[in-house]
């Protein structure tokens, strides 16, 4: 402010005090401003370096997604359930946030009394943000846990597998392990395939996943696994197997081998001799071997159907002589071969055919390497490469070598379904698909020929699968039987066995092939015997008259048609077909 007196100049300005304090004040304006944005700077940064840390969703090493993803369900060819997910709680532990640990371990063994004592001590002690505690529990034990009230201790809700069908099915759906993995089975094949990628991206946590439709009819794999139990107890048996096939697709329409397990409880699955007989088990075959042998030979054109073979004496190598079981000592026709099981007649009609040309004829059939197939659970065949004079022989009878029963099957598939072979799957798969995936290895007249013969053991007298057909009738099946010795401290003994049948039904228009085997049967009675016609033949015959119907095939006792399958040129020689 300026004093100015009336008339005089001014002379004094009071203006230092209010500049001082205006700057001071607009200083001060300035420093808050800075400090603001020096604050909102800082804040922001915060905010940018928290925006960028990566949280960490992994409990115990497994990504959150992963331990609470889905499975798609499985369905059987009808719809079915075969497997589905269910929704369980899993008890955890936040050590950091426990403020008495040994109550905590005291109180939780109240309801978990299997819990061990000093591991869920350890457990429970330390800084550690997660722990599981038990996993999959019933909410009743659920609800018991929570009003205990102990801190830090609380659920997540996990998918749990659940195979509704128990153990009927469990060597096809194998199993899933407590993340909810496939570890075996079409589980595991899933897995590889697809679903563990969805599972990692996140994808499969909390949404709905296309259902996955098998093959598998559950009617029929009922029966079959029923059929299997019945004949482990009726025969005694340590073990009994069987695989059924739509020989034009290569769909499996039923497998079983027990013993099995439940996959519900997958450390069941660990327990001895519980592995699929069907994909991962080899064995000497026997004599349905020599179905591939004749057919083999036929399709060479060195031997006909109406040829005959000299079956009095044994065949000779060395020291040693191979003679037949039941004997009958004359020449036999082809078909009286087959159906008398003739290992002397067979040798012949491989050495017709050359032992180099039967080698060459299992590679076409695949009888040399895995079977193509979904199912991680497979062995390889062990067949030497090349045969001698004496390998050729015995493998030409179905001992020397060892294949899967699933190979077997499938050999028989190619040569009922005109000639071609198909590679199995457990996924459903339509005839015109089927097509464009075969593989000629026989022509539709050798092929014709097998269902012919076939036909024969079953309806002919002195046939070995009678017994059989007589338990089926009206469904046309016909089949091959064989019985293998087993090796015991390297030789072979007459006393364990291993047993095997071969089928096809209906043979007039066949659709489906079997292969049964029952390991180590006993007599069902005095007046059974153990060779294979007596329980594999029986099994079969039981299973066809069951499954049959449920497949749309309706009885027939016309023989008419039985007639109808004879061969053109077998009828001129034998008018009644043998």
């Amino acid at each position: 402010m300026a004093i100015v007196a009336e008339g005089m100049p001014p002379t004094i300005a009071l203006e230092g005090s209010r500049k001082q304090r205006g700057n001071l004040t607009q200083a001060r304006i300035r420093w808050m401003i800075l400090a603001v944005v020096m604050g909102f700077g800082l804040v922001g940064g915060r905010l940018i370096q928290l925006g960028m840390v990566v949280p960490d969703q992994s409990i115990e090493g497994q990504t959150r997604d992963a331990i609470m993803a889905s499975r798609p369900p499985i369905l059987d060819r009808n719809g079915l359930e075969m497997a589905v997910d269910i929704r369980v709680p899993s008890l955890y532990a936040e050590p950091r946030r426990i403020i008495d640990v040994e109550e905590a371990v005291s109180k939780l063994r109240t309801v978990l009394p299997s819990l061990d004592e000093e591991w869920l001590r350890k457990r429970l002690t330390g800084e550690k943000g997660f722990v599981w505690v038990q996993r999959e529990l019933t909410p009743a034990i659920q609800e018991q846990v929570m009003r205990l009230g102990i801190p830090g201790i609380d659920f997540i809700t996990e998918s749990k597998r659940f195979y509704p069908a128990m153990s009927e099915a469990a060597h096809i759906l194998g199993s899933t392990n407590v993340d909810n993995q496939g570890i075996a089975g079409i589980e595991r094949y899933v897995d590889t395939d697809h679903l563990s990628v969805l599972q990692e991206l996140g994808l499969a946590r909390g949404n709905a996943l296309t259902p996955i439709e098998l093959s598998v009819d559950m009617r029929v794999q009922h029966i079959l696994h029923q059929e299997m139990q019945d004949s482990m107890a009726r025969y005694q048996a340590i073990a009994a197997a069987g695989v059924i096939i739509d020989i034009y697709s290569g769909e499996v329409v039923a497998m079983a081998s027990l013993p099995d397990f439940n996959p519900n409880e997958p450390a069941s699955a660990l327990v001895k001799d519980t592995f699929n007989r069907i994909t991962s088990g080899i064995f000497e075959p026997g004599s349905i071997f020599k179905t591939i042998t004749i057919a083999g030979a036929l399709d060479s054109g060195t031997v006909r159907i109406t040829d005959k073979f000299d079956a009095r004496y044994g065949v000779r190598f060395g020291r040693y002589t191979i003679s037949d079981f039941h004997g009958k000592n004359r020449i036999l026709a082809l078909p009286e071969v087959y159906k008398y099981s003739s290992n002397i007649g067979t040798i012949r009609v491989m050495q017709a055919m050359g032992k180099d040309n039967f080698r060459a004829f299992l590679s076409r059939l695949k009888f040399d390497e895995r079977v193509e197939f979904e199912l991680p659970e497979m062995r390889s065949p062990t067949i030497p490469k090349s045969f001698s004079e004496v390998g050729a022989a015995t493998a030409s009878f179905g001992h020397g070598l060892s294949v899967s029963p699933l190979h077997m099957v499938m050999a028989h598939t190619a040569l009922l379904n005109g000639g071609n072979y198909i590679a199995p799957t457990l996924f459903k798969r339509s005839i015109a698909d089927a097509e464009k995936l075969y593989e000629p290895v026989v022509s539709a007249q050798t092929s014709e020929y097998v269902r012919y013969l076939m036909r024969l053991n079953a309806i002919s007298v002195g046939g070995s699968g009678s017994q059989m057909n007589k338990l089926a009738l009206g469904y046309r099946v016909g089949g091959k039987t064989g019985t293998a010795e087993k090796v015991v401290d390297g030789r072979y003994s007459s006393s364990k066995v291993t047993n095997f049948f071969a089928s096809a039904f209906p043979l007039d228009n066949p659709r489906y092939a079997m292969v049964v085997m029952v390991d180590e049967p006993k007599a069902e009675n005095e007046r059974s015997g153990t060779t294979a016609g007596w329980n594999a033949g029986h099994m079969t015959g039981r299973i066809v008259q069951r499954i049959a119907p449920m497949l749309g095939i309706a009885p027939e006792f016309s023989e008419l048609l039985d007639q109808q399958i004879v061969p053109q040129s077998v009828r001129q020689l034998y008018p009644e077909g043998f």
